[in-house]
């Protein structure tokens, strides 16, 4: 779910840009968060998702393997991260996501009964549930694609944020702004599923692209640091305090922080008011997350007998789709990954 900063961020610091824009660079990639925009959009019409003979889901394995191709087509260098172990405060909302999961599967059955197909796939994407051989079967993937993948200690999102921050990535990719309170310099959404996008409910359809958000961008825009920006998500609530602060919009958390000599301290005062929630750790936990740098950023060619066996032999993908991703995979592994890196000031300057 994340911290939800979207009212707060201003125009100035966050541009929709084209993917050939982030070309050359190494992006790296909240690899759950993506995994699971790929378990909600990629579904039969009554919300059914991909499925193989013997009844595995293969949605998240479709959606990384095609869209990978597709990003790196455009020249921009994934590096999927995966999460570890959730931090103990997270637990009660990782408690609350099951139960949503198993109420949107109620909704979704009685939807699918009474033949309201548009309300049962809005229902279905809520249910997607990504488990520890889906994690590893991705992985298994992305070996056999050539494309690095980072195993964090804790957070994903932290570690890409991490990454990015040591300079390691240009940028973190996902779709929550916790990467922002996280320290990453600069947070891309919508690198998941792009493209013409039909808004829920209604015969509407709107195109959706990158969107660059620039952190020191965004705190001179609202004259905050970045512990006042961290104040805000707490306030606001995070996957660490999913109520947040009582009284507290993000106008208000902007006005409150923009009072602050100490952060921490204001902090303080308000942890004395929140019976059960330790507002410190959680400050902490964002100023300094667990990060490590055991990993390696290195493209590989394809490795095109264990991509067929993973996705054709395992997992009864068209043999003949396959075969061409292969072929699109290899001419962009010659052509953009393996080149040298380029710098992109006339994008971004």
């Amino acid at each position: 779910m994340g911290v939800n900063l979207r009212e707060l961020i201003p125009e100035g610091a966050r541009r929709t840009i084209e993917l050939k824009a982030l070309s050359g660079r190494v992006v790296a990639l909240d690899a759950y968060n993506m995994l699971y925009q790929f378990l909600a959009a990629i579904r039969q019409p009554d919300g059914t998702p991909l499925m193989d003979r013997q009844g595995r889901v293969t949605s998240h394995l479709s959606g990384l393997f095609y869209r990978t191709i597709n990003l790196v087509e455009e020249g921009l260098k994934p590096v999927y991260v995966f999460d570890g172990k959730p931090p103990e405060m997270k637990r009660a909302e990782l408690e609350e996501r099951i139960k949503r999961r198993e109420e949107a599967a109620r909704l979704y059955r009685q939807a699918l009964e009474a033949g309201r197909l548009e309300e049962a796939r809005k229902y279905a994407q809520a249910t997607g549930r990504l488990t520890s051989d889906m994690v590893e079967e991705s992985k298994r993937l992305l070996g056999a694609m050539g494309i690095p993948y980072v195993q964090a200690p804790a957070e994903g999102e932290a570690q890409a944020a991490c990454m990015a921050a040591w300079g390691d990535a240009w940028a973190a990719g996902s779709q929550d702004y916790d990467s922002l309170l996280f320290g990453a310099p600069r947070l891309v959404r919508n690198l998941a599923i792009t493209g013409r996008r039909k808004l829920p409910g209604r015969d509407e359809y709107v195109e959706v692209k990158p969107e660059l958000i620039e952190l020191e961008a965004l705190l001179k825009a609202l004259g905050i640091t970045r512990e006042h920006l961290i104040v805000i998500g707490i306030l606001l609530g995070t996957d660490y305090n999913p109520g947040g602060i009582r009284g507290y919009g993000p106008k208000t958390a902007l006005r409150f922080v923009k009072g602050l000599r100490d952060p921490l301290e204001a902090l303080k005062r308000l942890h004395a008011q929140e019976a059960g929630v330790d507002l410190v750790k959680i400050f902490e936990y964002f100023r300094n997350p667990p990060c490590t740098r055991d990993y390696k950023v290195e493209f590989k060619p394809p490795n095109e007998r264990e991509i067929y066996r993973i996705l054709v032999e395992e997992h009864d993908f068209n043999p003949n789709r396959v075969e061409k991703a292969v072929e699109r995979l290899r001419k962009a592994y010659r052509e953009k990954l393996r080149a040298r890196q380029s710098r992109l000031d006339r994008w971004f300057g």
